[in-house]
């Protein structure tokens, strides 16, 4: 019987340990996912591009409406009013960090809107979660329809890992965009948990607050989507750019980048990046407009 009773108390303890542990890891797991940093004296300046520092409020969910903080961002316009690209980085770091990927997207001849997310670089507001990231992407938007003006038939949403789930949930939730990029993104947040080191030792699922659904989401574009993917991307394996692919109905193309990591792509492509961007807005969104 002692031994009986002490082994249900070990039990009993290593119980509240792993419940403990799991709780600990739900409340916790906002601040492993977004990984913000504060923004540095790099400007597209330094690039030698024209530019305008914006600053986009935020509605918040109360009955006010009121801000609830502001997007801080770069609006480089092109001299020539033509196509314009919203570009929504990935998890972690500011638009200073994505200067050079928005600086080959300028380089096409587009006006691009890069913004931070409430929280990171200069931008203000609560930490991120999934709702407000949501939020922020749509705020970005209303920004360049009003007051830029920009007709959204004439705009193209381009989101890079975390970015690409945002991406595909404002193309979900607006109308007649130009078309959609999706680099190195992912099929659901809890499919990336199943990939991680936490899997064999948690119900990650049952877990995560954070969910992104986007190989759910998906099946509703309508807008031509390009979906880009390193083959040798260690954070989020290729198999999940194809699924995306697989299960969009809306004109659609797929490239996976030998050799590519997660946040090389454009590096390991050199000179076919540029000239893939240009094929799919050629091919896919100015032949669109000359269409009688």
């Amino acid at each position: 019987m002692p031994l009986l009773n002490l082994l249900i108390g070990f039990l009993g303890i290593s119980g509240l340990v792993y419940i403990s542990l799991c709780l600990g890891l739900r409340l916790i797991q906002r601040w492993m996912m977004y990984l913000p940093t504060p923004l540095g004296s790099a400007t597209p300046q330094n690039w030698g591009i024209a530019y305008e520092e914006v600053w986009i409020p935020v509605k918040g969910d109360g009955p006010t409406g009121q801000p609830e903080g502001h997007m801080h961002g770069w609006w480089l316009p092109a001299a020539t009013p033509g196509l314009t690209v919203l570009y929504l980085h990935g998890n972690s770091g500011n638009v200073g960090s994505n200067l050079s990927q928005v600086q080959r997207l300028r380089a096409l001849g587009v006006s691009v809107l890069t913004v931070d997310y409430r929280g990171y670089g200069r931008s203000s507001g609560p930490f991120p979660n999934e709702t407000r990231l949501y939020a922020d992407a749509l705020a970005a938007y209303e920004f360049l329809i009003h007051p830029k003006n920009v007709d959204p038939r004439h705009l193209m949403v381009y989101g890079h890992s975390l970015g690409g789930a945002l991406a595909i949930d404002l193309a979900r939730r607006v109308e007649s965009l130009a078309g959609v990029v999706v680099e190195g993104s992912f099929t659901s947040m809890g499919d990336m948990a199943e990939q991680s080191a936490y899997h064999p030792w948690f119900p990650v699922r049952l877990i995560l607050t954070q969910h992104f659904e986007s190989l759910a989401k998906v099946p509703h574009l309508t807008e031509p989507t390009l979906y880009i993917h390193g083959l040798a991307d260690a954070s989020v394996p290729a198999t999940m750019g194809e699924a995306l692919y697989h299960a969009t109905p809306a004109p659609k193309e797929l490239w996976l980048v030998p050799n590519a990591d997660h946040n090389d792509l454009s590096a390991q492509a050199g000179e076919a990046f540029d000239h893939r961007l240009r094929r799919f807005i050629q091919d896919h969104i100015l032949a669109s407009r000359s269409a009688p």
